[in-house]
């Protein structure tokens, strides 16, 4: 045995390739054993139809490139024969230049040679005699030639028409080719022309040259051989492509050149020599038989195979639509099974004659029974309760003779325990694919809990609308965008209002709330929610309002709230509370609190009777003066009209004086009510300044003042405004005549500047004195009603001023001022808001709203 050969056992266990296939195709499910037998076939045609392609391919292939080594030999056979036939006419022309050059022809005799060379070769056109000039001395022209070849004995030769050839041989002493030369005539139609300069020497100068004109059509005519024009198109070329002779093949689609079995034609092209690149002969075959592709044969295979494809396909896709059906039908199985064994409603099928044929397991799970158990039974069945069998009997009977109610009907059942609960069943009939039925089914639902929770829920709505119709205020529910409808009201809403909607919309249009009521012309155009709230309902916020209404004679504090009602509708709360007595208290408060600041300023007033009477004595003293002196002065006739005109107006402005003192008194103490208006800061502080001087005055006490200039007006009252200002610096005063200060001193100072507060633009009022400040005690009780620090003291002068400046928004404070640790004095600080500038409409509302409020 071999060394490496293996051994017997070994080829057994190693298993065959096609035991390894088997193996890999039991393994494979149904489904794609059959899409693998489709695609085989399908493969194997794809494979043939591939090689006969590639077959059909390679032999189009081989004939193209027969036919391309054809047409290179029959161009170069044509560039050859075309070749001698340039050089030939070459040596002649060169011979007869010698013969010029020699001296042994004269113009008649190159005449005579000429005309013979032109008439024995056709593409000759013309020869030309230049000398060195290039002036023509002679020339013989072809009667075919076109005008632009005639040239007259004498003519000068333009440079553009030799094309530079005539230097480059007078250079090179050599013959020389020009380029291809194309001339439009008059009629329109271009001569493409060759020529052929031969230079003529005298004596080792250049002489000038003997010119020939060739026609390029000509060349292609008599100088290719007709075997290969009848073959291929050919064509002569300059080297820009230009075609200058020669039938131009039909174009051919670029792309057919792509492809190797395509019918496009052989072409070749070559220089033609001695003229060098500037002239080239091209050639391309004639298309005449269709080709290998072309054949039926081909044609045939394609077609057999594309339709053996396309069968194959169809088959394929049969197939596949025939899975996918068995494979959605056992899903659409699976799916019913799980869905009857997942429910939980019980299901119970019946035949005509009433034996039960199916149960689900829900059905098993509410009785306790199992499937066994329940199936082939007739009545009496074992889940009903004893001691309604007539009745369920009764129950059945209507069943089977479909005599039950579309919204079914309650039985008490009985589980397999004993224990009895309560279910609703419904009755359909059982319809088999043929449309004939078989029998009823009847769907279970265990309604115990529900119930249970509906009777819950009755005793709920009981103990709630008892709740509701003993309540003090009236509650009512309408939905939204409805006049005619009221979900809800309560005992008191109904004594109040009837019964009718009418009461719950009068409330919100009387309080204001935002409702939109759609139309049905605006329901595209207009949200109909416009303005109701976006958040969630339970987070909506309630909308209070104050309302007279004046056919109950009531004040009501109207709430109101969106709710979504048990319907699915948004719906609307409004909750009306009777607030006619706490109004009433209101205004009495207010009325007292308008007492009491007039009081106070009756009392301020009492404590500057003095210093008001010493302030009047000073004009009235005046005036008494200046009458006695004029009435002296009268009666002595010792005054002049002038000198009595100066004191009368002295008089008269002694006079007015005092009538300011006690106008500016009156007003101040003067009773009125409230009235906010647009008042100017430097107004206010000047009048209050102007009273409280004079007290000031009367206690030795000096009046320092700050007032920032474009201060923003205020919306206030400003008679409240100078009381608290008054009172603050008469207390500054007091303050500093307790503390028996030294003149030097006893001042007050009152800065009035504009200020930023808590966001809002402010102008703060600050009083500073130099007393001896507040204790403890006294700052904590320094507001409080009817306390006070001096003997004679009411207690009720810093409340008011509180009052009155928190009715105007702002905000009071008072604060000791230290030196190090010794107390210097006290400061009292309030500041108003900047308010913007209402019109005087807006003014007159606000005010009769603070009235109302009971805010003086």
């Amino acid at each position: 045995m071999p060394k490496h050969a293996p051994s017997p056992a070994n080829a057994a266990a190693s298993p065959a390739p096609l035991a390894l296939w088997r193996h890999w195709w039991r393994k494979q499910s149904p489904s794609r054993q059959d899409r693998f037998i489709t695609l085989g076939p399908l493969l194997a045609v794809v494979l043939f139809l591939a090689a006969v392609i590639a077959a059909f391919g390679y032999l189009r292939i081989e004939e193209i490139d027969r036919e391309q080594q054809a047409v290179r030999r029959d161009v170069e056979y044509a560039q050859q024969r075309l070749r001698l036939r340039l050089l030939e006419r070459q040596e002649q022309l060169m011979r007869i230049g010698r013969d010029v050059s020699n001296k042994e022809v004269d113009t008649e005799e190159f005449i005579s040679q000429a005309e013979s060379l032109v008439n024995q070769y056709p593409e000759l056109m013309a020869v030309s005699w230049v000398d060195s000039k290039r002036r023509v001395k002679v020339s013989y022209i072809s009667p075919s030639a076109s005008a632009s070849q005639i040239r007259s004995a004498g003519e000068q030769l333009k440079i553009g028409e030799t094309d530079g050839t005539f230097g480059l041989a007078r250079d090179l002493r050599q013959p020389v080719y020009s380029r291809p030369l194309v001339t439009k005539e008059n009629n329109g139609y271009k001569t493409p022309s060759l020529q052929l300069q031969v230079p003529l020497d005298d004596q080792g100068k250049f002489d000038g040259v003997i010119m020939g004109d060739y026609s390029i059509d000509g060349l292609l005519r008599f100088g290719v051989p007709t075997e290969v024009t009848a073959k291929y198109a050919v064509t002569l070329v300059d080297d820009k492509n230009m075609v200058l002779a020669g039938n131009v093949p039909p174009p051919r689609n670029p792309a057919a050149r792509l492809l190797p079995w395509s019918d496009s034609a052989a072409e070749y092209e070559i220089p033609v020599s001695p003229v060098g690149n500037g002239l080239l002969i091209r050639a391309e075959g004639y298309r005449t038989s269709l080709g290998v592709v072309g054949s039926g044969f081909f044609w045939l295979v394609s077609a057999l195979s594309a339709l053996t494809v396309w069968m194959l396909l169809g088959t394929w896709r049969h197939t596949r639509r025939r899975v996918q059906a068995q494979q959605a039908l056992i899903s659409e199985t699976n799916f019913r099974r799980a869905m009857e064994n997942s429910m939980l409603t019980g299901m119970r099928a019946l035949d005509l004659q009433g034996r039960i044929t199916y149960v689900n397991p829900a059905f098993c799970q509410m009785t306790g029974l199992s499937e066994s158990e329940l199936v082939g039974c007739t009545a009496p069945f074992p889940h009903w309760p004893e001691e309604e069998l007539d009745t369920l009997m009764a129950r059945l009977d209507d069943e089977l003779h479909g005599r039950t109610p579309p919204g079914g009907f309650e039985v008490r059942v009985k589980r397999k325990s004993g224990q009895i609960f309560d279910a609703r069943m419904y009755v359909s009939p059982l319809i088999d694919p043929r449309g004939q039925q078989t029998g009823w089914m009847t769907s279970m639902t265990d309604i115990t809990e529900p119930k249970r929770i509906r009777e819950e829920l009755t005793a709920s709505y009981e103990r709630f609308t008892t709740v509701l119709e003993g309540l003090d205020a009236a509650v009512s529910v309408a939905p939204l965008g409805s006049s005619e409808e009221l979900l809800f009201a309560n005992k008191l809403y109904r004594a109040w209002f009837g019964g009718e909607v009418s009461g719950h919309l009068n409330l919100i249009a009387q309080a204001g709330v935002p409702v939109s009521t759609p139309t049905d012309d605006a329901l595209d155009a207009v949200d109909g929610l416009a303005g109701l709230p976006t958040d969630e309902l339970t987070a909506a916020r309630t909308e209070n309002a104050e309302i007279f209404v004046p056919e109950l004679a009531k004040w009501l504090e109207v709430r109101s709230r969106y709710l979504t009602w048990v319907d699915g509708r948004l719906a609307q709360m409004v909750i009306a509370t009777d607030i006619t007595p706490r109004r009433h208290a209101e205004e009495q408060a207010a009325l007292q609190n308008e007492r009491a600041q007039t009081a106070s300023r009756l009392i301020t007033m009492g404590e500057m009777a003095s210093s008001v009477a010493h302030e009047l004595n000073q004009p009235l003293t005046a005036i008494n003066n200046y009458c006695n002196g004029m009435v002296s002065r009268i009666k002595g006739q010792q005054i002049s009209n002038e000198d009595l005109l100066v004191a009368l107006q002295k008089t008269a402005k002694q006079a007015n004086r005092a009538g300011q003192i006690i106008q500016r008194i009156r007003s101040f103490v003067k009773r009125s009510e409230p009235n906010r208006t647009i008042s100017d800061v430097a107004t206010i502080v000047s009048n209050a300044m102007e009273l409280a001087e004079i007290e000031l005055r009367r206690h030795h006490v000096r009046l320092t003042h700050y007032i920032a200039a474009r201060l923003p007006n205020i919306m206030v009252d400003p008679i409240l405004i100078e009381q608290v200002l008054i009172n603050l610096m008469k207390n500054a005063a007091e303050s500093i005549e307790q503390a028996q200060l030294p003149p030097a001193r006893r001042s007050v100072e009152l800065r009035v500047v504009p200020k930023h507060i808590e966001d809002q633009a402010v102008v703060e009022f600050s009083v500073l004195d130099t007393g001896h400040g507040l204790s403890p005690e006294v700052m904590t009780r320094l507001y409080e009603a009817f306390y006070s620090t001096k003997a004679e003291g009411m207690g009720i002068g810093l409340k008011l001023c509180r009052s009155i400046v928190e009715s105007h928004h702002g905000r009071m404070e008072s604060e000791n001022l230290y030196n190090g640790e010794e107390v210097v004095g006290c400061r009292f600080t309030f500041w108003i808001p900047v308010r913007p500038l209402l019109s005087l409409a807006a003014a007159a509302t606000d005010n009769v709203a603070f009235k109302d409020a009971g805010v003086p």
